[in-house]
């Protein structure tokens, strides 16, 4: 007799160079975790990829999450635009992976999964209201209101990399959508080519350079924090939000958050009147690091499949 309850479930997260996957239990324990390289130009080749992985765990998974770049309409289990990997465009692969395994399936996309592993496990923990930033390539994330994910009309909530900046004159400047202008990859790699690094992207030599307050290096960092404290002020002046978190791999870099908070008083300083009206928001380091899509897309299941008791979370 099996015993559901004794059950795992494989978590997924897709992205765009590797695929990673953890069979988790509902309380959040990770057991084991795997990696693969992400077949990004062939969608049957993608399946297979996928379907090897269910297959070699199906005998103790009661359920299949993934996390996925991209919009992720969750009536319809589809992917659509779907960010590095824009082959998945329009594939119903929570339809396919439902029907071929007949084991719940749950998509989430990878920004929105950040926000949810902060909520469940994380330092959004007990938050009613409040956001985490992903910054990477672009900027990803999610919003909470009232204690759950805000998904939004067309499952757009929450892509802060589509507000516009007008940080250049010109109209067709890429710096004028946060998307490029609150690029953490773009910020590393400017800095790196303006000291002529051999390696441009090389973000411990980068981030070295800041913190010894090099003339090139520390303005280009202090711009870029200043544009995220924008995202967080105008996220404010709309939402009203009590906690930001900040994940992604620059959020290791301790120098980050301290900056973020600091422009973000400037910001306040320089305008009296939204300092004065505005409650200035608590900005913190996330919990999750590069496992968090893994322990979100889970806790979305969860939500679906409305088995979220055994974790001990006031909202």
């Amino acid at each position: 007799m099996i015993i559901l309850a004794k059950k795992d479930y494989l978590s997924i997260d897709i992205g765009g160079t590797f695929t990673k996957y953890a069979l988790i239990d509902h309380s959040g324990n990770l057991k084991v975790k795997s990696k693969f390289a992400t077949p990004n130009s062939d969608v049957q080749e993608f399946l297979k990829a996928i379907y090897q992985v269910i297959d070699d765990n199906n005998d103790s998974i009661r359920g299949i999450a993934f996390s996925i770049p991209g919009r992720i309409d969750k009536d319809d289990q589809t992917i659509y635009f779907g960010g590095a990997l824009p082959m998945l465009h329009g594939l119903s692969l929570g339809r396919i992976i439902q029907s071929k395994y007949n084991l719940p399936v749950s998509m989430e996309n990878d920004g929105k999964c950040a926000a949810l592993a902060e909520l469940w496990l994380g330092n959004l923990q007990g938050v009613k209201n409040g956001a985490a930033l992903v910054l990477g390539t672009a900027v990803g994330g999610g919003i909470i209101l009232k204690g759950k994910l805000w998904s939004g009309t067309h499952f757009q909530g929450g892509e802060l990399s589509f507000m516009l900046t007008q940080v250049d004159n010109r109209s067709d400047a890429e710096n004028n959508i946060m998307l490029n202008a609150g690029s953490a990859v773009k910020m590393v790699n400017t800095i790196g080519e303006k000291l002529e690094l051999s390696d441009p992207t090389d973000g411990l030599r980068v981030f070295k350079a800041i913190e010894n307050d090099d003339p090139i290096a520390r303005p280009i960092f202090e711009e870029y924090c200043r544009r995220i404290a924008y995202i967080i002020t105008n996220t404010q002046a709309v939402l009203d939000l009590t906690n930001y978190v900040i994940g992604g791999g620059i959020s290791n870099e301790s120098i980050l958050v301290p900056e973020i908070n600091h422009q973000i008083q400037i910001i306040r300083d320089e305008n009296p009147l939204l300092r004065d009206t505005l409650q200035k928001p608590t900005v913190e380091t996330a919990k999750f690091k590069n496992d968090a899509n893994l322990f979100g897309a889970l806790y979305s299941l969860l939500v679906d499949l409305d088995d979220t008791h055994s974790v001990s979370v006031e909202l």
